[in-house]
């Protein structure tokens, strides 16, 4: 694995939350091939698990797949925000929850063919419920269940969303 060689980059489209980026980028011994990237500054997510052993997870309209998904409560990064902090403000703003105590579950690329997006993953824990103030442009509805029920819904389909998947999986080894 060496480094990454690459040509003639250029951001083509600049848009509100992405930019596009085109390269060329040389692939092993194949030669030169013409990329485009979508450039997006990442987000943080987290897995609010309550001392009862349920999980709160949030239903949410996703225009790009023209459905309501069940995920985790997560937002996007501002430049240069520390990842913990945006899961704690994400946390509060779209279930009200506040967490004593916040464990990384790492991170995921959900989509490396084609975005950067980096997704770094907590388990919130230590719970107490406050105020939710979610954004004027979501409508956000809270899901409370069991936290095995919803392992459940991820390896049978229930749940599609990828970074949701990823947490509740790597969650397991937290809980009892």
């Amino acid at each position: 694995m060496g480094t990454m060689q690459t040509k003639n980059r250029s951001t083509i489209f600049n848009g509100l939350v992405v930019d596009i980026e085109q390269m060329d980028v040389m692939i092993g011994e194949q030669g030169w091939y013409t990329y485009q990237i979508v450039r997006h500054p990442g987000g943080a997510a987290v897995l609010p698990l309550h001392d009862d052993g349920t999980v709160t997870l949030i239903r949410q309209l996703r225009p790009a797949v023209g459905d309501f998904l069940v995920e985790l409560p997560a937002g996007r990064l501002a430049p240069g925000e520390d990842p913990k902090l945006c899961a704690e403000r994400e946390l509060i703003e779209e279930t009200g929850l506040n967490a004593s105590s916040l464990i990384s579950l790492g991170h995921i690329y959900p989509s490396p063919g084609v975005f950067d997006e980096r997704i770094h993953l907590y388990l919130a824990t230590g719970l107490s419920q406050g105020e939710a103030a979610p954004e004027d442009y979501e409508e956000i509805f809270c899901v409370r269940i069991p936290f095995a029920e919803a392992v459940d819904m991820a390896v049978n389909g229930g749940i599609i969303d990828g970074k949701t998947i990823a947490a509740l999986l790597r969650a397991q080894r937290f809980v009892k």
